[in-house]
């Protein structure tokens, strides 16, 4: 796992490297977007986050030109990291920056993600993601990995997720169909699988989904989740 992890950062530090030194062929401005939705489960790698109850979910994204991005994200979430004052954290709130580009033919996303769980005791983490994608017709293909390296708050282990996801889009089509599945190990699993497969449909700024998801985790609990979205 940790070799995978090294030659698909490797691939995608030259790709960066490379994409850097280029000129935006279509320099826009920046940009300001966001998303505020809700879903009937905070499913996450095969996990419910929200205690399989409902869960409010939001995020701000600025755009640079050059492909250049920040994003602050939240959820509600089942109280997690109580400390020894009784209390716990009931939202995840998560900040990344990263780069979107293309070369090699693929579409790449790079970025560093920072976890954190306010009045949460000592659960906050941070990740390195990198992901490839491809479009061929209505059909776009991704692999990518999300590793968070050794740190205090993981039990001074390491995690690899690895996952291959597929999206397919005919344009005369009501709705989308999208599946995933991923192996993780590590600090948070022991040679886990999980899977998902579900429906979407975008109307107007809305977006509606419907998935199934799974995992052979330990405790895991399979279940249908929909979602509903608004882009603005």
């Amino acid at each position: 796992m940790r070799k995978a992890f090294m030659m698909l950062a490797a691939v995608g530090t030259l790709a960066f490297a490379g994409a850097a030194h280029a000129e935006d062929a279509e320099s826009g401005g920046w940009s300001l977007s966001g998303e505020i939705g809700v879903v009937s489960d905070y499913q996450y790698r095969g996990y419910s986050l929200s205690g399989s109850d409902w869960a409010l979910q939001g995020g701000l994204t600025v755009s640079a030109p050059s492909g250049f991005y920040a994003t602050v994200w939240s959820s509600k979430i089942e109280e997690y990291g109580i400390g020894s004052d009784g209390d716990g954290a009931k939202f995840e709130v998560d900040l990344s920056f990263g780069r979107t580009f293309s070369a090699g033919g693929l579409d790449w996303d790079a970025s560093y993600q920072y976890y954190g769980y306010p009045d949460g005791s000592n659960v906050a983490y941070s990740e390195f993601l990198l992901s490839a994608s491809r479009t061929t017709g209505a059909f776009t293909a991704t692999v990518g990995v999300e590793y968070a390296p050794s740190q205090d708050n993981l039990g001074n282990e390491d995690n690899v997720y690895l996952y291959l996801g597929g999206d397919f889009a005919p344009e005369s089509w009501p709705v989308s169909l999208n599946a995933q599945i991923g192996h993780e190990d590590g600090a948070f699993a022991d040679g886990k699988l999980d899977w998902q497969v579900g429906l979407a449909k975008s109307v107007g700024p809305v977006s509606l989904s419907l998935l199934y998801t799974d995992s052979d985790g330990p405790g895991a609990e399979g279940g249908v989740v929909g979602g509903i979205t608004l882009a603005f």
